[in-house]
C-alpha cells in the first residue's frame, strides 16, 4: 500500500512537472540609442507603457492591498487587461496578467533593460513571457503576444530616436 502511494505520488510530480514544462515563451529584444537609464526613464514606470506602446489607449495604476496593478485600455476596442506587478528592481518589472481578452492564461512576463554588449552608447531592451494559451493554438497565442512585443519594443525605440533633421544620420 506505501508502495502504491508513492508511485501514485511521483507519477502526479511528474504529470504537474510535464506540464509546466509545456508552458510557451515569447522572448523579444531591441536595441536602441541611449545610456540605460535613460531608456528607463521612459520606458520603467509600471504605466509609461501607455506612453510608447501603440495598441495602449491609457493605463490607471492601482492598489490592492499591498499589490501593485495596472489596467490597460486598448486603442482597438476599448478591451482592458488587468496586470499585476510582481517584481520590481531598478531597470526591471515582472508582471503577470490577472485578466483580458488576450488568447492566454498563467501568463507571466518580464520586462527590463541592460547596456548593450557592442555599444555603452545604446541600450538593449527586453521583454520575455511564459504562458499557455487560452481559446486559442499554440501558434495564435505566441503570435499575439510576439506582435504586442515586437510593437512596444518598437514604440520605446522610436521614443530614443532623435527627431527628423536632429542628430548624427548622415
Amino acid at each position: 500500500m506505501r508502495w502504491m502511494k508513492l508511485v501514485i505520488t511521483v507519477l502526479a510530480a511528474l504529470v504537474i512537472s510535464a506540464q509546466a514544462a509545456y508552458a510557451l515563451n515569447v522572448k523579444k529584444r531591441i536595441n536602441a540609442p541611449g545610456h540605460p537609464p535613460k531608456v528607463w526613464a521612459i520606458a520603467g514606470e509600471f504605466c509609461s507603457i501607455k506612453d510608447w506602446h501603440p495598441a495602449i489607449a491609457d493605463c490607471q495604476e492601482s492598489k490592492e492591498g499591498g499589490d501593485t496593478f495596472r489596467t490597460l485600455t486598448l486603442k482597438d476596442n476599448g478591451g482592458t487587461i488587468k496586470e499585476k506587478l510582481v517584481e520590481t528592481d531598478d531597470m526591471s518589472y515582472s508582471y503577470e496578467i490577472v485578466e483580458g481578452p488576450l488568447p492566454v492564461k498563467n501568463y507571466q512576463a518580464k520586462f527590463w533593460v541592460e547596456e548593450d554588449e557592442k555599444s555603452p552608447d545604446r541600450t538593449t531592451i527586453f521583454w520575455e513571457a511564459d504562458f499557455d494559451a487560452n481559446g486559442a493554438s499554440d501558434e495564435e497565442a505566441t503570435k499575439t503576444i510576439r506582435d504586442i512585443f515586437m510593437a512596444g519594443l518598437k514604440g520605446i525605440k522610436q521614443k530614443m530616436l532623435p527627431p527628423e533633421g536632429e542628430g548624427g544620420q548622415e
